[in-house]
């Protein structure tokens, strides 16, 4: 069984920082693309960053050059490093990972944690 632990979201003024973590543990016999989406109320959950296999990296216009996705394969976890926080950045962050198990590969989703920008 897998799992993906969140972590580090929390209440932050606006221009500030946070740094949210993702862990993955259980069965794991490979790692490919690692991303982080975000869901707002009332809106659908949207793409923010990916790391690939390769470690290439993406992100969304929106939070180009704010935001910087990074990855420790050994520990199973990928990072969010979010900064110049904004008001409209409020939502709940959800991690999404694509890992193979004894089942084969599938992308699997973390709890979510929330993350709210104001003064």
């Amino acid at each position: 069984q897998v799992h993906l632990v969140e972590s580090g979201g929390g209440l932050v003024q606006p221009g500030g920082s946070l740094r949210l973590s993702c862990a993955a543990s259980g069965s794991i016999f490979g790692i490919n693309t690692m991303g982080w989406y975000r869901q707002a109320p009332g809106k659908q959950r949207e793409f923010i960053a990916e790391i690939t296999g390769g470690g290439s990296t993406n992100y969304a216009d929106s939070v180009k050059g704010r935001f910087t996705i990074s990855r420790d394969i050994a520990k199973k976890t990928v990072y969010l490093q979010m900064n110049s926080l904004k008001p409209e950045d409020t939502a709940a962050y959800y991690c999404n990972i694509d890992l193979r198990t004894g089942s084969g590969w599938r992308g699997y989703w973390g709890q979510g944690t929330q993350v709210t920008v104001s003064s």
